[in-house]
């Protein structure tokens, strides 16, 4: 998806309507009695060529307090933040009011594209509610009937200058993963321009935030003993240790059946969405708690992605008993984690600073693992000694031959080995050469991606039938002109 839009507005003014339009599905309940929607609901959205997420959001109310409308007016204002454009409707039938006006102008101070649609405007009964939209500040509304759906090309020309923008943001905020392999195989260093992306991830409370903010040198991020104090997915710029790096603080992520708050659920979908635009990942553990099945999934996910994985744990200075605790802890990570075999496990303390420098080789490590590239020469001498150690399966008694390896892909290492009847090769097998790939070539931890194919080549001749005999040369079992 390339950007996100949310439908804001007073109660009853169509919202969910035009959401159901969008999505091309009646997900959202749709009634005359306003206040329905109490929830932020979430669908993919097509509008002709575009593609992009729709939320849809409770009604707006004058309410500030801890009351359900109060509650519902702090779920939807957070969602206006974190979309990148926000479409304000409003009742052409029923004109502007003084709710109008007054949300009008939170909008205009809470996001930066604020798309202004008049609903209900079939008819001439809403011509002069129409012209009143222009008082709200927000630029000509667009005429449109959510029911009807009318005026959806006038949002889709209003919203595709927008999306071009972002997804331009997109690929450029986007990590290079699954590179082609050319023939210098060289590892673009980090630049200014072009830093290396690291994403700070783990339940919440684990000391993602202090992390962050010893790393940088400064109190840039919200801190405190409460759980779950940061909400958005928030990226710092820094250079550490002369390595420029930009830095994702995201929300702590606890077991999807404990995740009921709404408000929680858009924070861990914001965390998730860091972790895409992640090269290293960090999975910072409580040393406390370390290993809970959160974690595991955490890992999990980033290797799942296609990302360097660095392992930290942290308030390692309130741990008594280190030299027990640390092989205590590679022991369970060996047992947990065996798709992440050799991935770097590094103990610091966010509060005091012990460990960064541990912790900034074992990223700059990773990375480097994440880029490497072997030479088809060295990895063909090596999978013919594997083969010959332990020779692959022969199905139904015919033996699978691996004929040559390469390596076709970094970030992460993608290699293909050309092979008979390969899909007949068993899972063990693929394990085992995968593993070999970790040990031999000095690979710990990175996630390897090995594809195997048949021969592309063919016989032309395999499938021609044979021509059969003239009944001339059949009768004489020659040529007729042969001596």
């Amino acid at each position: 998806m390339s950007f996100t839009l949310a439908i804001v507005g007073r109660p009853n003014v169509g919202k969910s309507t035009l959401f159901n339009r969008l999505v091309g599905k009646r997900l959202a309940l749709v009634d005359d009695q306003p206040g329905v929607t109490r929830d932020l609901r979430e669908g993919e959205a097509r509008l002709a060529d575009l593609r992009f997420t729709v939320i849809d959001t409770a009604g707006l109310e004058e309410a500030t307090d801890q009351s359900l409308q109060g509650r519902m007016r702090a779920l939807t204002e957070r969602a206006v933040e974190m979309a990148d454009v926000c479409l304000f409707v409003i009742d052409a039938r029923a004109g502007v009011t003084s709710a109008d006006e007054v949300f009008a102008q939170i909008l205009r101070k809470k996001n930066a594209h604020v798309l202004l649609a008049a609903n209900k405007a079939e008819g001439s009964a809403a011509d002069a509610g129409l012209i009143e939209a222009f008082s709200l500040g927000l630029g000509e509304p667009i005429r449109m009937s959510a029911e009807h759906g009318e005026g959806m090309m006038e949002l889709y020309s209003a919203l595709q200058p927008l999306a071009d923008g972002f997804a331009e943001r997109a690929r450029a905020d986007a990590p290079e993963v699954d590179v082609d392999v050319g023939e210098e195989g060289e590892t673009q260093a980090p630049t200014p321009d072009k830093p290396m992306q690291i994403a700070v991830v783990g339940r919440p409370n684990a000391g993602k935030s202090t992390l962050i903010n010893k790393i940088i040198g400064e109190d840039r991020l919200l801190t405190g003993p409460e759980a779950g104090i940061t909400r958005d997915a928030i990226s710092v710029s820094a250079d550490w240790d002369g390595v420029p790096v930009r830095i994702f603080d995201t929300a702590g992520m606890r077991k999807k059946a404990k995740v009921r708050d709404k408000l929680e659920k858009l924070s861990v979908s914001d965390g998730l969405r860091a972790v895409r635009f992640a090269e290293v990942v960090v999975v910072l553990l409580d040393v406390n708690v370390p290993f809970e099945q959160q974690d595991l999934r955490i890992a999990d996910l980033a290797e799942r992605e296609g990302r360097a994985v660095v392992l930290a744990v942290n308030k390692w200075d309130l741990e008594r008993d280190k030299s027990n605790k640390i092989r205590e802890l590679r022991e369970e990570f060996e047992r947990l984690l065996p798709q992440l075999r050799g991935a770097p496990l590094v103990t610091v303390s966010a509060k005091t600073g012990k460990g960064l420098d541990r912790l900034h080789g074992a990223i700059l490590r990773a990375y480097e693992v994440w880029n490497r590239r072997i030479p088809t020469a060295r990895l063909n001498e090596w999978l013919a000694d594997m083969v010959t150690a332990h020779p692959p399966p022969a199905p139904a008694g015919r033996r699978i031959k691996l004929r040559y390896m390469t390596q076709v892909k970094t970030r992460p290492p993608g290699f293909v080995v050309m092979a008979s009847f390969p899909d007949k090769l068993p899972a063990s097998y693929s394990r085992y050469l995968v593993n070999g790939l970790r040990e031999d070539f000095d690979m710990p931890g990175t996630p390897i991606r090995l594809t195997f194919r048949s021969q592309s080549d063919k016989n032309p001749y395999k499938d021609k039938k044979k021509s059969k005999p003239s009944r001339l040369r059949k009768h004489l079992g020659k040529k007729p002109f042969d001596k």
